[in-house]
């Protein structure tokens, strides 16, 4: 991602030190119409329009609004400063101003600033005695063209960030899941072992009468630690498997948002009873994950009753094999006394749903 980044960032500098150009096509019209110091002012002053524009592209990659404006400002006083000396030839900065400008404004106000700008290389040299009226429309084509490049590049550079922004919010959503995966499997391991050992070990202690008081100590120590260790592995997993039905449909929408595919979804979940809602809020986890990372599906869908709910996609027939999840799920939807039917959906994708009892 930072690579990508980078790449951006190496176009854009790129294509704003393509726009030199133009400084230096004025430059052409100075040694054209001036000559001694006027040349040497006119000069210095096109250096400092350089300058004024190559400040623009940092503050512009810094998001430092106000001194895009001021370098912005700065540069149309000395574009004006250097129209006496390169008479119509000034008119090719336009084609660096006004994009600059166009470029941080409204859509409206853009295009307005555009027309404006090319009308301008248009009139101004019929207006101004001693102009050349011959570059005009080469001027105007310059301001809109390069207008529209600064856009298309733009749009381009915005749609990579939010792509980029986008991969990482799967990622990380993807990480979630695996983590929440995790600690289910933890806590369903180690909790079932652990609670073995406590019952065992009490009920050993209960059956060793008569037998030696450190060997009943030792025991009934055995059991404690059992005890406490399984409270403090339930208390490590219990802030990773917190779910909500309502977590999950909005977690669900923004994962699958982000993935590109289209969610439909319910907006209410009111039908659920409380008693389904935690049961339900797993299914629809298990089920988005697996569209997302395994269906390759262009539409999700989401189906909640009071009795059942059904996470369906219209991929390419597939879904995670065993112990991807889904035999988890399967036994806490065997535990709730539900059943669970994962398979091939009619036409084509994949359908995960789970029935609880009635």
């Amino acid at each position: 991602m930072e690579e990508s980044r980078g790449r951006d960032e190496w176009r854009r500098l790129l294509l704003s030190l393509g726009m030199l150009c133009y400084p230096f096509l004025t430059a052409v019209g100075v040694a054209q119409y001036t000559r001694g110091p006027g040349l040497v002012a006119g000069y210095l002053l096109l250096v400092g329009v350089s300058a004024c524009y190559l400040g623009i592209v940092v503050a512009s990659m810094r998001s430092a609004s106000r001194a895009y404006w001021w370098l912005l400002a700065g540069m149309t006083v000395l574009a004006v400063l250097v129209a006496p000396l390169a008479h119509e030839n000034v008119l090719i900065l336009a084609a660096v101003i006004v994009p600059s400008a166009a470029a941080r404004v409204s859509g409206r106000t853009a295009v307005a600033l555009v027309v404006l700008g090319a009308a301008a290389c248009v009139v101004v040299p019929m207006a101004v005695p001693g102009w050349s009226t011959d570059p005009a429309g080469y001027f105007a084509v310059a301001v809109v063209f390069t207008a529209l490049l600064v856009h298309a590049f733009s749009r381009t550079a915005t749609a990579n960030q939010q792509l980029r922004e986008a991969r990482a919010e799967v990622a990380r959503l993807a990480s979630e899941a695996e983590r929440n995966r995790i600690a289910r499997d933890l806590h369903d391991l180690l909790g079932h072992s652990l609670t073995a050992i406590t019952v065992k070990s009490g009920l050993a202690r209960r059956l060793a009468v008569g037998a030696p008081p450190a060997a009943l100590a030792e025991m009934e120590s055995v059991e404690q630690l059992a005890r406490r260790t399984l409270a403090d592995v339930r208390a490590a997993v219990s802030g990773y498997q917190d779910v909500t039905l309502a977590g999950e449909l909005a977690r669900g929408r923004e994962l699958l948002r982000a993935a590109g595919v289209t969610a439909d979804l319910p907006t209410a979940y009111d039908t659920v009873p409380p008693e389904r809602q935690e049961l339900f809020a797993w299914v629809l986890r298990e089920g988005v994950t697996n569209v997302v990372r395994h269906a390759r599906a262009d539409r999700c869908t989401v189906e909640l009753t009071a009795t059942s709910v059904e996470v369906r996609d219209d991929g390419v027939g597939g879904s995670a094999g065993a112990g991807s999840g889904l035999t988890g799920l399967r036994a806490r939807v065997a535990a709730a006394g539900g059943v669970l039917t994962a398979g091939p959906a009619s036409p084509r994708g994949w359908s995960l749903r789970v029935e609880a009892p009635a």
